[in-house]
C-alpha cells in the first residue's frame, strides 16, 4: 500500500496555491506596500508555505513531486530565499539511497533510486556554503555509485571550499584513485580537478599529498587530452602555491 505521503505533499501544495492566490487578491485590495514590495508577514507567509511544500515534497515517494521540489527550490534560491529547512530537504534529496533506502514489500530493488535527483540536490547544496552541507556532500561522495551524482557531490564541495584537516580533497583523491583503477571517467575526473583547484584558490594552496598524488594520476591516465592538461594546468598552480608558501615569492600570494 502506498504512503500517504505523496497525498499529504498534494494537499500541502494546494494549501500553498490557494495562500498565494489569496496572498494575491489581498494586495489587490488593499493599498500596496511602497514601490509594491510584500509586508514583513507576507513574506514571512510565503516563505513557510514554500518551506513546508519542500519538505513534503522531498520526502514524497513519486519521483515527480521531487522534481517539483526541486523546481520550488530553484526559484527559492533564485530570490534569494535560503534557510536550513531547504538545505535539509536538499540534504535528504542527496542522500537518498545512501541513508534512506525504500523498497516494495521491503524487497527488490530500491524504489527511491533517482540519480538525477540526487545530483540536482548536490548541486543546490552548493549553495548553501555550511558545514553541515560539506558533511552531507562528503557522505554522499563516500556512500554513492553513480559518477553522475558524484561529479556533482565533488563539484559542490569544490564551490563550498571548506578543507579542514585535509578531510575533503582526501575524499576526492580516493574517488578519483577507485574510478582510476575501475574504469576512468574523464566527466568526474575533470570534476575532481576543478573542486581541487577551487580549494587550493579557497586556501592558499593545497598540501595534502594524496590530492597531489591524484592530479599527477589524471595528468599521466588514461584520460582524453582536455583533462590531462587541465590536470596539467592544476599541478602547475599547486606548485605555485607550494613555492610561494615557502618563500619562494615575495608577495602575499593573493
Amino acid at each position: 500500500m502506498r504512503s500517504n505521503r505523496a497525498i499529504r505533499a498534494l494537499g500541502v501544495a494546494a494549501i500553498l496555491g490557494l495562500g498565494l492566490v489569496l496572498g494575491a487578491s489581498a494586495q489587490g485590495t488593499t493599498a500596496p506596500a511602497k514601490g509594491g514590495e510584500k509586508t514583513v508577514e507576507e513574506a514571512y507567509l510565503q516563505e513557510s508555505l514554500e518551506t513546508m511544500i519542500i519538505k513534503e515534497q522531498s520526502q514524497a515517494e513519486n519521483k515527480d513531486m521531487k522534481l517539483v521540489a526541486l523546481q520550488y527550490i530553484k526559484q527559492a534560491l533564485d530570490g534569494g530565499r535560503k534557510n536550513e529547512e531547504i538545505r535539509k530537504s536538499l540534504e535528504y534529496l542527496a542522500l537518498e539511497t545512501t541513508m534512506t533506502v525504500t523498497r516494495s514489500a521491503g524487497l527488490g530493488r530500491p524504489t527511491n533510486d533517482f540519480p538525477d535527483i540526487r545530483a540536482k540536490a548536490c548541486e543546490y547544496l552548493g549553495e548553501f556554503p555550511t558545514v553541515a552541507s560539506k558533511d552531507a556532500l562528503v557522505k554522499v561522495t563516500l556512500g554513492d555509485r553513480e559518477p553522475m551524482v558524484l561529479s556533482a557531490a565533488i563539484r559542490s564541495l569544490g564551490k563550498i571550499g571548506m578543507n579542514d584537516s585535509d578531510e575533503v580533497t582526501q575524499v576526492i583523491s580516493y574517488i578519483v584513485n577507485r574510478y582510476d583503477v575501475l574504469q576512468p571517467d574523464n566527466s568526474l575526473a575533470f570534476e575532481a580537478l576543478i573542486a581541487i583547484e577551487r580549494i587550493a584558490d579557497r586556501n592558499g594552496g593545497i598540501k595534502d599529498p594524496a590530492a597531489i598524488r591524484a592530479v599527477m594520476k589524471i595528468a599521466t591516465g588514461n584520460y582524453i587530452n582536455p583533462v590531462k592538461t587541465k590536470a596539467a594546468d592544476v599541478l602547475s598552480k599547486l606548485r605555485k602555491y607550494s613555492a610561494s608558501a615557502s618563500g619562494g615569492g615575495t608577495g602575499s600570494g593573493k
